[in-house]
């Protein structure tokens, strides 16, 4: 097998030493993440110039130069220190069984690799792969995940078209990253088993200096400050006074609801903080207790 060759350090960092403190990162240049990558950098103050077509760029409202690579080559670049830190999927991160650290869990790019099985077969389950013919785009994770089965099975690893291996006789089952499950359906599969939960990551490598340390620490700040307000929603309501005790009650918000009284007597305003989790819940108990007018308002930012 042709070993496979990355872009050089030069040709993507460049520069002298003795330059001022930058953070080097790594997002895929194209494919499912992208969008969201470049999205959540944006969301966290982090302009960047000419990324059309380009192999990197940097910001000019933060010390961050970007790299836009292929996904699979991403924990390579961040282990070796070539970037400093890097977007990718757990799955890739795993797969490639690199040096890298997870930082934190961006919440985008949700998916599961996951065991599938011809619709017209019954899944008796995981020792039912013995000996089976296992086609894959993961072969390092369906091993490891055979290994701990104690089950023995013949891998095949394919690039690409994972799900027409059944049907093309090369494999009885595939192992395949899912999101809808449509693919697999109209392929004539079903899913049956899930080996790994995944979604996109930041990572860094070990060899971070503490000027670098400081910089992570700040746009981890803002990653979580960006997150936090994707999760939670500003409501506004008018609320009579005689029932503002068993209103007030119902929302906890990020210390207290603020109250403020209306021109019209008798009636507050009531604004407070709400989950996504909790959300619809909620508003249905604000309604019966009372609560009229209820205005929902998006989160930009939300620092704690």
């Amino acid at each position: 097998m042709q070993e496979k060759k990355y872009t050089p350090l030069s040709e993507l960092s460049g520069g002298s030493s003795d330059k001022p403190a930058k953070l080097r990162i790594a997002i895929q240049k194209s494919g499912r993440l992208y969008d969201d990558s470049v999205k959540l950098l944006n969301e966290c103050g982090i302009e960047l110039r000419n990324v059309k077509d380009r192999l990197k760029t940097e910001s000019d409202t933060f010390p961050m130069e970007v790299f836009f690579l292929r996904d699979d080559d991403i924990p390579q670049y961040v282990e070796d220190g070539v970037a400093d830190i890097g977007i990718v999927g757990e799955n890739v991160l795993f797969e490639k069984n690199k040096k890298a650290e997870i930082v934190e869990k961006l919440g985008f790019g949700k998916c599961r690799l996951s065991l599938a099985i011809p619709r017209s077969e019954t899944y008796q389950g995981v020792q039912s792969l013995d000996g089976k013919r296992i086609a894959t785009s993961y072969p390092f994770l369906v091993n490891e995940f055979l290994k701990k089965n104690n089950i023995n099975g013949e891998v095949h690893e394919i690039s690409g078209s994972v799900e027409i291996a059944p049907g093309i006789g090369l494999a009885d089952v595939v192992v395949d990253l899912v999101s809808s499950g449509s693919t697999l359906f109209m392929n004539g599969l079903k899913e049956v088993e899930t080996i790994l939960q995944s979604q996109s990551v930041l990572i860094k490598n070990n060899k971070l200096n503490k000027e670098q340390e400081i910089l992570l620490d700040k746009l981890l700040f803002r990653i979580k400050a960006v997150k936090k307000a994707k999760r939670n929603k500003y409501v506004l309501m008018n609320a009579p006074n005689d029932k503002l005790n068993d209103i007030i009650a119902l929302l906890p918000g990020m210390k207290s609801p603020t109250v403020l009284p209306l021109a019209e007597t008798g009636w507050s305003s009531v604004h407070s903080v709400l989950s996504e989790d909790e959300f619809w819940e909620k508003i249905e108990q604000l309604k019966a207790a009372g609560a009229e007018g209820i205005l929902v308002v998006p989160i930009e930012k939300m620092v704690m």
